[in-house]
């Protein structure tokens, strides 16, 4: 999982800087055809975070894992991130981040295979859950990121390699 782990990282160091160049004010406009904010969206990404980062604890602690779906509508609202410092959150998500890729380069070869329930979904692997994080990752920071192309500004898509 070492290149999973290397992927989150390679992502860090190429995202941050251009997250942390967004004005409040860009920060917190509702993006076209969205119904988020990039803070409220990045506050998701946080989410994300904060629930896998316990996934790929405990799925190394038990035989199987049972863990409650996320209900992001509500995680968002609750939270209130369209009201937090887009600088607080771009530093929060940065430092999640690196301790989720720290955790994910030290899964046990042999709990890769453990069986994850997440909800009501179908049971998958704990290599699965941590592969999936990183297209989930992907598929937000392209909705953050993608509006910057308009304006001109240098993007490179984060599509699979």
């Amino acid at each position: 999982m070492k290149d999973v782990a290397a992927d989150i990282e390679r992502i860090l160091d190429e995202t941050l800087p251009r997250l942390a160049s967004f004005s409040e004010e860009e920060a917190e406009t509702i993006r076209p055809g969205g119904r988020w904010s990039r803070k409220e969206i990045l506050g998701h990404l946080v989410d994300s975070a904060v629930n896998n980062h316990q996934r790929f604890v405990r799925a190394q602690l038990q035989s199987e894992l049972v863990f409650p779906s996320y209900e992001q509508e509500g995680w968002v609202s609750v939270q209130d991130y369209a009201e937090r410092p887009w600088k607080a959150l771009v530093e929060l998500w940065g430092a999640l981040n690196r301790h989720v890729a720290h955790v994910v380069s030290r899964f046990a070869a042999d709990r890769l295979a453990t069986p994850c329930r997440i909800g009501d979904g179908p049971p998958v692997t704990l290599e699965f859950v941590a592969r999936d994080y990183v297209r989930h990752l992907r598929h937000h920071l392209e909705q953050i990121l993608e509006p910057t192309r308009a304006a001109g500004k240098a993007f490179r898509s984060f599509a699979e390699p």
